[in-house]
């Protein structure tokens, strides 16, 4: 099988599409990024880069604080508007019918609507050229109810996240595999249930 090259350039896909809002509760807004990820376990540490023309760049830039909205189907359009519009001349939340939740830790506004928001402290700022990455703590996770279990853990699979791949966005497929389980141990059947089988 031949390859085709291209040139150098972004395409480490799928990666998240996200919200981040960021300012406070009477001055917010939004910004759709797809350029961002986890840097760290310990302490948890994530990145968003944002050219710094943005509007949403010097908001975040003063008050050193933003929350990643993870998105799902039902917020697609919505996650792409408010990545195509400026908050320099509409308000997008109140465009988008979407609402401000006051967050735990941070100024910034939860977006209600999505499924998980990641309050996020800014420790360092590099300029690396198109984009301006803002290296951050994270200071909470705040996962909506509705996707939590009896057992209390959160059920990812029925958030139906999107993903952003070379223009596109993508609904998140069926779980195919857990971390780990190329080399699990297969569990031995017990010699009780072989005989109930035969039996």
């Amino acid at each position: 099988m031949s390859r085709k090259e291209w040139k150098a350039g972004t395409f480490i896909y799928p990666i998240p599409a996200v919200m981040v809002s960021c300012g406070n509760m009477e001055k917010s807004n939004i910004i759709t990024v797809a350029w961002t990820g986890i840097i760290n376990t310990n302490p948890a540490m994530c990145y968003i880069s944002i050219r710094p023309e943005r509007y949403s760049y010097n908001l975040i830039k003063e008050s050193g604080e933003f929350i990643i909205n993870l998105t799902n189907e039902k917020l697609a359009y919505k996650t792409d508007w408010c990545g195509v519009k400026t908050g320099n001349k509409v308000d997008k939340f109140k465009e988008m019918n979407l609402t401000k939740e006051k967050a735990n830790h941070v100024s910034c506004p939860i977006i209600k609507e999505s499924p998980v928001a990641i309050e996020c402290k800014v420790k360092e700022i590099k300029e690396l050229g198109s984009h301006h990455m803002f290296i951050a703590e994270v200071i909470s996770i705040d996962a909506d109810e509705k996707y939590i279990n009896a057992k209390g853990t959160f059920d990812i699979s029925k958030c139906n996240l999107i993903s952003y791949a070379n223009g596109g966005y993508y609904c998140l497929g069926k779980k195919i595999g857990k971390f780990g389980y190329s080399v699990e141990k297969r569990k031995k059947t017990s010699t009780l249930n072989k005989v109930q089988r035969k039996g």
